[in-house]
C-alpha cells in the first residue's frame, strides 16, 4: 500500500492576508473568490517588486533604483474582460516610469484576443461575447472599457486573426517533404471566390498550404496561389500528385507551374455525381454499378475499356453525359495508372480531405451575413483552415505513401526519358 507524505511549508504572512480576505468572497460566488484572491496576490507581488526597486517605506536604501510615485488604477484580463486593479506606481532616480516586473507579466498576454477569437470559432457571435463570458446575473464586474463589448470583441478578432494569417501565410514551406497537393476553391460571395491548398507529407499528415482571392476560379487566380507557394519553398521538381475537383483552371496552372506531365487525379466523387445529377432515374442503378467498379479495378486499361463502353450506351438516350464520361477520363484514372494499392488508391482518388476543410470553413464563417472587403475574407477563411488544422487526423493509408513515392519518382522518370527521345528525333 502506498503511503504519501507532505512537507509543511510556512506561507507569508501577506499571502495569508491575501487568501483570507479573499476567502470572504466564496459566500458571495467562487468567481468573486478567484478575483479578489487573484487581485490580492497580485497586489502583493507588486509591493515586493516596488519594495525591491526603491527599498523599505521610511528606511533609506543605497542599493535603490527608484522612489514611490503614488498608486494608479489599471486593468487585467478575467473572464475574457477586463477589470479594474490598483497599482502602485514606480519613479526611477532619472524621472522615468520603472515597469514592475509581475504587472508587466499580467498584462503581456492577449488573453481577451483569445477568447473572442476562440468563441467566434465556435460561432459565438460578437454581440453574444459578454453574455459568453460574463452572467448577466453574475458578481464579476463589468465596467465600461472592460473589452465585453460587441465592437471590442470584433476588434481583437480582427487583429489576433489578421497577425496569425501574416504569419501563416509567410511560413516557410521547404521543410515539409510535401508528396500530395489538394486544391480547390469556395465561392463566398457572387464575385469573391477564395482558392486554397492542403498538403499530405510523407508520414501522412495534412498541412494547409496557402489562401488567395479572386472574383472566379480562374487559371490566373490558381497561378497567383502556386507562384506564391513556390516562392515559400514548394520545389516544383519534386514529384507529386495533385488532386483537383475536375477544374481546367487548375489543371492548368498545375501544368504551366510543374510540368505537363505533373500527375493530376480528378475527384472520382465530383465526376460521379456530376453524371448521375443529369441522367433519368431509370438509369441511376445501372451507371452507379459500372462507375464503382470502374474505380476499383486495378488495371487503368479495363477500368478505361469498361468507361469508354458505358459512354457509348448512353450515347443514344443521354449523349450529352456520354461525352462527359469520356472528358477528362485520363485524370480520372491517374491513382489507378500509378498502380496504387487499393487502400491508398481510394484515399487519393477524391478531395474528400480539402472538402472536410472547406466543411469547416462554410461552419465557421456563417454568422457573417456581409463580406465587407476581400481582406475579411481571406482572414476568416485562414483562421477557420488553422482551425480545422486541429482536427485533422493522418491519411488512412499513411503506411502506404512508400508506394506513391516510389511511383511517382517512376512516373516522373518515364516522362523525362519520352521527352529527351521526342527531343532527339525532332533535332534528327
Amino acid at each position: 500500500m502506498r503511503t504519501f507524505s507532505t512537507t509543511a511549508t510556512a506561507l507569508p504572512a501577506t499571502t495569508l492576508r491575501a487568501v483570507g480576505k479573499a476567502w470572504d468572497e466564496v459566500s458571495v460566488s467562487f468567481d468573486r473568490f478567484c478575483l479578489a484572491a487573484g487581485i490580492e496576490a497580485l497586489g502583493s507581488m507588486m509591493e515586493k517588486d516596488a519594495e525591491e526597486a526603491c527599498g523599505r517605506r521610511h528606511v533609506r536604501s543605497a542599493g535603490r533604483r527608484g522612489h514611490r510615485w503614488g498608486r494608479t488604477q489599471g486593468k487585467i484580463s478575467f473572464h475574457a474582460g477586463k477589470v479594474d486593479v490598483e497599482r502602485p506606481r514606480v519613479r526611477g532616480l532619472d524621472g522615468k516610469e520603472v515597469a514592475l516586473p509581475s504587472w508587466e507579466y499580467a498584462v503581456e498576454e492577449d488573453w481577451l484576443g483569445r477568447w473572442a477569437m476562440n468563441l467566434m470559432l465556435v460561432n459565438v457571435s460578437t454581440r453574444k461575447f459578454r453574455r459568453a463570458v460574463r452572467l448577466p446575473e453574475g458578481d464579476v464586474p463589468a465596467p465600461a472599457g472592460s473589452g465585453v463589448s460587441k465592437s471590442a470583441a470584433s476588434r481583437h478578432f480582427v487583429a489576433l486573426s489578421a497577425a496569425r494569417m501574416k504569419a501563416w501565410m509567410g511560413s516557410d514551406l521547404s521543410a515539409l517533404d510535401i508528396m500530395v497537393v489538394q486544391i480547390d476553391g469556395i465561392h463566398l460571395s457572387e464575385h469573391l471566390v477564395l482558392v486554397a491548398a492542403i498538403g499530405i507529407d510523407g508520414e501522412g499528415e495534412k498541412h494547409p498550404l496557402g489562401l488567395i482571392e479572386g472574383a472566379t476560379e480562374h487559371s490566373a487566380v490558381v497561378q497567383a496561389l502556386i507562384d506564391d507557394l513556390i516562392a515559400r519553398g514548394l520545389d516544383p521538381a519534386v514529384p507529386r500528385l495533385f488532386i483537383i475537383d475536375g477544374s481546367k483552371a487548375l489543371a492548368k496552372a498545375i501544368r504551366h507551374s510543374f510540368g505537363r506531365h505533373a500527375p493530376i487525379q480528378r475527384c472520382q466523387i465530383h465526376k460521379a455525381r456530376n453524371i448521375m445529377e443529369r441522367l433519368s432515374p431509370g438509369l441511376h442503378a445501372s451507371v452507379r454499378r459500372v462507375l464503382r467498379q470502374a474505380w476499383e479495378l486495378d488495371d487503368a486499361d479495363k477500368a478505361e475499356k469498361l468507361l469508354r463502353n458505358l459512354a457509348q450506351r448512353l450515347e443514344r438516350d443521354a449523349p450529352g453525359v456520354s461525352k462527359s464520361i469520356l472528358e477528362g477520363l485520363d485524370e480520372i484514372l491517374t491513382v489507378s495508372r500509378l498502380g496504387l494499392p487499393a487502400q491508398l488508391k481510394r484515399a487519393l482518388a477524391c478531395t474528400n480531405i480539402i472538402e472536410n476543410m472547406m466543411g469547416t470553413v462554410r461552419r465557421v464563417t456563417r454568422n457573417v451575413k456581409r463580406w465587407s472587403s476581400a481582406s475579411m475574407a481571406l482572414r476568416w477563411t485562414a483562421a477557420a483552415m488553422l482551425e480545422a488544422k486541429k482536427g485533422f487526423r493522418k491519411l488512412k493509408a499513411y503506411k502506404q505513401l512508400y508506394t506513391l513515392r516510389a511511383a511517382l519518382n517512376a512516373h516522373y522518370e518515364r516522362t523525362s526519358n519520352k521527352e529527351s527521345l521526342v527531343q532527339q528525333a525532332k533535332a534528327a
